[in-house]
């Protein structure tokens, strides 16, 4: 695709519906991921009544919480998504019985434990699913690196990534919730990111 990834940004960046609309209009094969943490219900929402049917990813990684188990359910069909389900190689239980508890980030196996639980999952999900666009609910306020991040970039791969709610605030993700009733999750843990404000890697490469 031969885009002015600048002039989009200008024209998108405050307007996620109309991003998204951009991007399905582009007719390229799309993904949206997601893991079910708080707010996720916007962007699924969002893009599935623009593509119903659009392949949703989700890399679990066996150790969400009970609460992230429930709503990845219930959101799943009240929105009837077409969801795909990544796991790791190993299970929970498998690795635990060989490796222990979840190392902390400071412990020398915690990016081995990130690469296993999640980013090898991922990595596999874009080689069997072959998107060409991808949409994320990434947004500035998570991270510093998110940050400096754009609403629509392009990766060395070639991949489209649509980020249609960089801009919004919080108070916007919990306006839109509210507009259209909505359920949210605030019982959530990631335990490739232990802390709020750091990354997993996933969006460092991607």
């Amino acid at each position: 695709m031969n885009l002015d990834i600048n002039a989009i940004n200008e024209q998108f960046g405050k307007d996620p519906e109309g991003l998204v609309r951009w991007a399905l209009s582009l007719d390229e094969y799309a993904i949206c991921t997601t893991n079910f943490r708080p707010f996720e219900a916007v962007i699924l929402h969002m893009v599935t009544r623009e593509r119903p049917d659009i392949p949703v990813l989700w890399m679990d990684s066996g150790y969400n919480t009970e609460a992230t188990y429930r709503f990845a359910d219930a959101i799943s069909r009240r929105l009837a998504l077409n969801l795909h389900t990544y796991h790791p190689r190993r299970s929970r239980a498998h690795r635990e019985a060989l490796e222990g508890a979840t190392p902390s980030i400071d412990d020398p196996r915690h990016p081995s434990f990130t690469e296993e639980v999640k980013l090898e999952p991922f990595e596999r999900a874009l080689r069997e699913m072959a998107p060409r666009t991808w949409f994320t609910a990434l947004r500035a306020e998570d991270s510093p690196q998110r940050a400096q991040m754009q609403p629509v970039s392009v990766n060395a791969d070639g991949l489209l990534k649509i980020a249609p709610l960089l801009n919004w605030s919080a108070r916007d993700m919990h306006q839109y919730l509210q507009q259209w009733d909505l359920p949210n999750n605030f019982d959530y843990f990631d335990p490739t990111k232990v802390e709020e404000k750091r990354e997993c890697g996933l969006h460092l490469q991607h």
